[in-house]
């Protein structure tokens, strides 16, 4: 596999082969993503992915994706629901007699 890192040493390769054709390369750029919500269709603007330089086949950005279930998750921004627990009796300020032992 030949990869070509860029100049920057935190930035991903500048290309990847491409796994669908035996003749392209990927190149990172930002695209359209369209996905459905329900039965609404959903658009992310400049939305990270490798693109294949023949075939155009599209793989996007796994950080990306991740990002954008998360907002658009319908569970997103509602409080967590959190478990009431009844209150636990102080044992050491109860009034209880405590038993004599009966041996004499």
């Amino acid at each position: 596999m030949n990869i070509q890192k860029s100049n920057k040493s935190n930035d991903l390769p500048k290309v990847i082969p491409c796994n669908a054709c035996p003749a392209g390369v990927m190149h990172m750029r930002h695209v359209t993503y369209f996905t459905w919500l329900g039965d609404e269709l959903v658009t992310a603007p400049n939305f990270p992915a490798w693109v294949c330089d023949m075939c155009g086949k599209r793989e996007y950005d796994g950080q990306a994706v991740s990002i954008l279930a998360m907002i658009l998750n319908p569970e997103a921004g509602k409080p967590t629901r959190r478990v009431k627990r009844a209150p636990q009796p102080d044992t050491h300020n109860l009034n209880i007699p405590h038993r004599r032992s009966t041996n004499r």
